[in-house]
């Protein structure tokens, strides 16, 4: 007898498989919870197995079945993407799911309306978005659970393709009342003895302390956060400076108090924000378009003001 159940109840599996709980899943997939409880149970039903078991505060396990399952379930959804990939090419037309990743650095100034735009532009394409870090995102790519990734170019490895849409240099972020915030150009030496609000993620970290490297320097790090938002706040309240290779249009903190760039002198280099590709043969008319889209974006809407594109 044919099975009877849908890819679509496979995505809810997967999606609540990874986020061990219905809710989160929920949140994810865009989908009522009791929509999800029923196509799960459906598919227990459907194979006669257990996928998973409750466990306190209304999370989920996986049974030993249900993590097979999981992979399996995992592989035939990556297959139907596949698929949507080659009817698209097939019918010259941009289409089908896009997993796209973003750093977390600028992903809440350029993803938004990136997105809008493209689906806009490409209402048959179904867009997916994650916000992570440079090693998660790089571990997404090789495990092919994003398409493409708007990043920098920090630490790509061989096996990744680099799409360049634009230099950013560096900035020291400085409170408006900083005796320092007047000036055309700040050295390290400059910030030797200042408190620095370090933006403490993978890779990133090691680019902004390599500004002070070259000349023996160690800076006076008196807070680190792994989230942009804070350290802006936290640089606006008093605790110190930060850099970034970002001057967005809106000055002002998370706080509402203001924030002055000013340019970061020595040997630290320009990033260069693009996106990262995993390398294979054939690239998709709907990844291609993506990447279209974003060159013509960062032409039309300046994203920071200061950025020099890259052609």
């Amino acid at each position: 007898m044919p099975l009877r159940f849908t890819l679509r109840q496979l995505e809810y599996f997967v999606a609540v498989g990874e986020a061990g709980s219905i809710a989160k899943a929920a949140e994810q997939v865009n989908v009522s919870p009791p929509s999800i409880s029923a196509s799960i149970a459906q598919l227990e039903a459907e194979f006669g197995v257990q996928l998973f078991v409750r466990k306190h505060s209304h999370a989920l396990a996986l049974t030993a079945g249900g993590r097979l399952f999981l992979k399996e379930a995992a592989r035939l959804l990556n297959d139907a993407d596949a698929l949507h990939d080659i009817a698209g090419d097939i019918a010259e037309k941009v289409r089908g799911p896009l997993a796209i990743g973003c750093l977390l650095t600028f992903a809440q100034i350029v993803l938004p309306t990136l997105r809008r735009k493209f689906e806009d532009a490409y209402p048959d394409v179904r867009v997916r978005q994650f916000e992570r870090n440079q090693g998660q995102l790089f571990e997404m790519l090789q495990r092919g659970e994003i398409d493409a990734a708007l990043t920098y170019d920090l630490e790509l490895s061989q096996d990744m393709t680099f799409e360049p849409l634009m230099q950013l240099p560096a900035y020291v972020m400085l409170p408006a009342a900083h005796r320092l915030a007047g000036r055309a150009g700040i050295t390290p030496e400059e910030l030797v003895d200042e408190p620095m609000v370090l933006l403490d993620l993978p890779y990133s970290r090691e680019y902004f302390l390599s500004a002070f490297q070259p000349k023996g320097l160690r800076p006076k790090i008196a807070e680190r956060t792994g989230d942009i938002a804070v350290m802006r706040s936290m640089v606006a309240n008093g605790f110190g400076y930060g850099i970034a290779n970002m001057r967005p249009l809106n000055t002002m903190s998370p706080d509402g108090k203001l924030l002055v760039f000013v340019p970061l002198l020595g040997d630290i280099r320009p990033l260069t924000m693009g996106i990262a590709l995993p390398n294979a043969e054939h690239r998709t008319l709907t990844v291609q378009a993506f990447i279209d889209h974003c060159r013509h974006f960062v032409v039309e809407q300046g994203v920071f003001g200061t950025e020099r594109i890259v052609k």
